[in-house]
């Protein structure tokens, strides 16, 4: 009986110690550890990638799909930003962080151009609801730069788009400056033109220039 007595004092003490011990104020607390900043690459680089179709924007796929991976043997690059697998043209790759994220990040709203084919005859008032923004299931999109594109002298996609012989086709370019998945995908369809052929072709100062699917040039590492 009196080795439980002392034991029970013991824990009385003990959860007294604990309950009097004053907390330190939030401002006195240790601080979290700081991320360190990576330092930037030696030799930043930055390449200009015409993406072919059906090619993944990553370097490595456990199904086999074809990847960055078959086209660019740089090491340490890595996107900045993405590109759809049905869809093709310029894709950026940097080994230099703090260029990736001014290139990707949405809050920068560097201009992407592209040229897009899509199912239908474009009329004007369509044209204006694409200047003005649409509203998709995840919000309005900001306003952008919609006009009628002669057809442009691109090489032949593999596999061919396939069209309905009954439904004419038009190319529009537009300019976004926003980054949502397939935005403008789900931006023509929401005026009633169905994208059929969808080609990057700019992105801030950045153009393709000539370069054939496939094909990849390096380009000054400078933040635009």
């Amino acid at each position: 009986m009196p080795l439980i007595v002392g034991y029970t004092a013991q824990l009385i003490f003990i959860e007294a110690r604990c309950m009097s011990r004053p907390r330190l104020p939030a401002n006195r607390r240790p601080a979290a550890p700081r991320r360190v900043a990576k330092a930037p690459p030696a030799q930043p680089r930055l390449l200009i990638l015409n993406k072919p179709f059906d090619v993944l924007t990553q370097f490595n796929d456990e199904q086999g799909r074809a990847t960055l991976k078959d086209f660019v043997e740089v090491p340490g690059v890595y996107p900045a930003g993405r590109l759809d697998r049905d869809s093709e043209g310029l894709l950026l790759l940097t080994n230099d962080g703090r260029l990736q994220a001014r290139i990707a990040d949405p809050k920068h709203k560097l201009p992407k151009t592209y040229w897009v084919q899509v199912e239908g005859e474009p009329s004007e008032a369509q044209l204006q609801q694409l200047r003005e923004g649409v509203t998709l299931n995840d919000g309005p999109t900001l306003p952008a730069e919609a006009r009628r594109l002669d057809e442009p002298k691109l090489w032949e996609r593999n596999p061919p788009v396939r069209f309905r012989k009954s439904v004419p086709t038009a190319w529009l370019e537009l300019v976004i400056r926003e980054g949502r998945n397939r935005q403008v995908r789900r931006m023509t369809a929401a005026v009633g033109l169905p994208t059929l052929r969808l080609v990057r072709v700019a992105i801030g100062p950045w153009r393709l220039d000539g370069l054939q699917p496939g094909q990849w040039r390096e380009v000054p590492a400078l933040l635009p």
